[in-house]
């Protein structure tokens, strides 16, 4: 009777070669660099919608303080120049408080002030990305008194985005707009815009019809008879 041996190809019990290898790490290395880039920018734009987050929670805050009389109102401007001001223009921070006024930058000639939320302890301070300014200002074409009622405006800055001279910017200015378009607010443009930027109405008790007419009405120079009390 005749036996058969059965022989193994050779190449059915081989591994990956070393240049095989080198082509698989190459081809992920590639695949890794092309993903990179959106992980890093969708972490960055889950971190900065979170500070959004947080900068309107202290923003509503504020609000509800100026309108129940917990926090002083900021100054009343009655020129539409005025209003909105521009950003801070000094860089100076000081709030050694937390949820009080910052003695610096300081108010005048500006119609606003600066207010520290504290992100955690000790005040606000322009090393501190949790810590948040709100920058606050108030407009009444006829009176500076805070009891005939104002237009409340307020942007909401980061803490640290008064370190090392940075210029602050608004939402107004159009290389925000732009960078804020392309970035979704990250980077260092995240520091010199606001998080949240947005104006509404206070009045209280004491606040009568006449003095929300007033300040609503249309101005002598553009009448409109439909707006007249």
């Amino acid at each position: 009777m005749i036996h058969q041996k059965q022989q193994v190809s050779a190449s059915s019990q081989s591994g990956f070669t070393i240049i095989e290898s080198l082509v698989a790490i190459v081809v992920v290395g590639i695949l890794l660099a092309a993903i990179a880039p959106v992980i890093v920018l969708s972490v960055a734009t889950r971190v900065q919608a979170r500070r959004v987050e947080l900068a309107t929670d202290a923003a509503k805050t504020y609000i509800d303080g100026v309108r129940s009389g917990a926090i002083p109102p900021p100054p009343i401007t009655n020129t539409t120049t005025s209003f909105p001001p521009n950003a801070p223009s000094e860089t100076t921070l000081n709030c050694p408080t937390a949820n009080v006024y910052c003695s610096l930058p300081t108010v005048p000639p500006s119609p606003y002030q600066l207010f520290c939320v504290n992100g955690d302890t000790g005040g606000c301070t322009n090393n501190n990305s949790k810590d948040l300014i709100v920058q606050t200002f108030g407009y009444n074409p006829t009176s500076s008194n805070a009891q005939d009622g104002y237009k409340l405006g307020l942007r909401v800055y980061r803490a640290d985005a008064f370190e090392n001279n940075i210029t602050l910017k608004a939402l107004k200015d159009p290389e925000i707009k732009q960078a804020q378009t392309f970035t979704g607010g990250t980077g260092l443009t995240s520091r010199q815009a606001p998080l949240v930027e947005t104006t509404t109405e206070i009045s209280n008790k004491v606040t009568t019809f006449s003095d929300f007419c007033a300040r609503l009405k249309a101005p002598p120079s553009n009448p409109n008879p439909q707006s007249n009390c």
